[in-house]
């Protein structure tokens, strides 16, 4: 049973400037490699852990992917397509079928908009011919399929809890039924008992919409439940990849070992 590559990751670098105030006129600014030299590829249905320190490179990455950072080499291949030369429009296309869940769940939603038009705005600019009681009906689905109730589409997000923003988060993220989601963080501003829900929650969603994830995380234990494989990064290089039980039951580099023995 062969499984189709969606996701092809070769070489890729991202680098930036150094954002330090002050420099003479003969120095030069300095450079952080933020992604160095990264390869992987991503199969349908699977997930691929991301993890690594604070400042690793693992959100520089994840935006170098759908092309909301300039990548300086390689390549990322989409259905076996190089996106490298794919304009604006092209990509708006793409963004359909690669989607994002971000940190923090509050700070990324419309504070003015209610949690209906939040959920439906991806629709409205992607679909932008779909009538209103059509995009109310597959918000109200979506609303259900990450456990918040129907009744609620008219409240803000202030109204909600960490956890549920984080749900509405990925309501929105689903509604365009995206192929590939990637997920930055997503668990890391919530308490330990709502990570749980918010995992199980992604990880039924993923067997039902037949999903790929990419899930960016800073805590192995998180991505040892949640991923296939996992790919450790270190100052923007992979020191390891490997399938989530081979790396927790025999890791190669001392990094990783590192991060295994630091897990409570």
């Amino acid at each position: 049973f062969m499984k189709n590559k969606i996701l092809s990751v070769h070489n890729i670098k991202v680098q930036f400037f150094s954002n330090k105030q002050f420099y003479f006129p003969w120095q030069k600014r300095e450079i952080v490699k933020a992604v160095d030299d990264v390869s992987f590829d991503l199969f349908e249905g699977e997930t691929l852990g991301i993890v690594g320190e604070t400042g690793c490179g693992k959100s520089s990455l994840a935006r170098a992917i759908i092309k909301m950072t300039p990548i300086i080499s390689g390549k990322v291949l989409w259905m076996g397509e190089d996106l490298s030369n794919y304009n604006k429009r092209k990509m708006q296309k793409i963004r359909r079928e690669i989607q994002m869940i971000f940190q923090d769940p509050l700070a990324s939603l419309n504070p003015r908009m209610n949690i209906g038009e939040i959920i439906a705005e991806p629709l409205r600019t992607h679909y932008p011919q779909i009538n209103t009681i059509q995009i109310k009906n597959e918000v109200k689905e979506m609303m259900i399929k990450v456990g918040l109730l129907p009744n609620l589409i008219n409240r803000y997000p202030h109204e909600f809890s960490g956890g549920q923003c984080q749900r509405i988060g990925i309501a929105r993220a689903l509604i365009l039924k995206p192929k590939l989601i990637i997920c930055d963080e997503p668990v890391s501003a919530l308490d330990v008992s709502i990570q749980a829900q918010v995992i199980n929650l992604l990880k039924n969603l993923q067997k039902d919409l037949k999903l790929s994830l990419i899930f960016i995380t800073h805590d192995l234990s998180i991505a040892k439940h949640i991923s296939d494989n996992i790919l450790v990064l270190y100052f923007g290089k992979t020191v390891e990849i490997a399938s989530s039980r081979d790396l927790f039951h025999n890791p190669q580099h001392p990094y990783t070992k590192k991060l295994i023995s630091s897990v409570p």
